[in-house]
């Protein structure tokens, strides 16, 4: 989980004389992590955390469904972000802007190329979601201190290869053999990932970062299966 969560969440100070060893760590009863989204569980069946809230720019890039992009904007709110989407499908999204609401930890909708700027800050961070379709045009608002930018896209387009080389981050949800074999040639993954994308459940992500991997299970509280139902990857 260690190098996983390097990839996904923010890192804390790191000061010698307040190292513990591995065996020490294990003592503990609390379990510490980094701050960010909790987006589901680890093959380990612990905590994966999704760091949206930086200091510096971070491009997510998530070929899946609607389904859990619109888990991970409620709870990236849910931590204090606010929330801005860019979609050529607004009525999807209404029932999460009613609600959220559209305060300072609040949902936008923009139409594509519609994003006003957001004025990030430490004090007011920003997640704007990008609901663009298989070609989402060069967004105008870009990711930069305090604004992270996730880009939703439902299958593997012409344009993936570029997106996945701009992300910092990368979820791959349940795609056709084909699609696996570009994915897995662009994200240098390895046979066996590659074999098991077309196979992948509902709500299960492959999360890449570097050579970093991690599955992750995404499930909807109560809250939020009452609202956006059980998981999926189609929409």
């Amino acid at each position: 989980m260690a190098a996983v969560t390097r990839a996904l969440g923010l890192l804390g100070p790191r000061h010698g004389r307040h190292v513990l060893s591995a065996d020490e760590v294990e003592e503990l009863a609390l379990r510490l992590g980094d701050d960010g989204v909790v987006i589901g569980l680890d093959s380990q069946r612990q905590p994966a955390v999704l760091g949206v809230n930086r200091p510096t720019p971070h491009d997510v890039l998530l070929i899946g469904g609607l389904w859990t992009a619109q888990v991970i904007a409620l709870r990236a709110a849910a931590t204090g972000a606010r929330v801005a989407v860019e979609t050529g499908r607004a009525a999807s999204w209404a029932q999460l802007v009613r609600a959220l609401g559209v305060g300072p930890s609040g949902m936008s909708v923009h139409d594509v190329g519609r994003v006003p700027p957001q004025g990030a800050s430490a004090g007011n961070p920003v997640l704007v979601v990008r609901d663009c379709g298989m070609r989402p045009p060069r967004g105008r608002v870009v990711s930069g201190p305090w604004q992270s930018v996730l880009t939703l896209l439902p299958y593997v387009s012409p344009v993936a290869p570029r997106l996945i080389r701009q992300a910092r981050l990368v979820g791959v949800q349940r795609i056709s053999p084909d699609e696996a074999t570009q994915v897995g040639r662009a994200l240098g993954l390895s046979r066996s990932e590659v074999e098991a994308l077309p196979t992948l459940a509902d709500g299960v992500t492959l999360w890449c970062a570097e050579r970093d991997r991690q599955y992750v299970v995404t499930q909807g509280t109560d809250a939020e299966v009452g609202l956006l139902g059980a998981a999926r990857r189609m929409d």
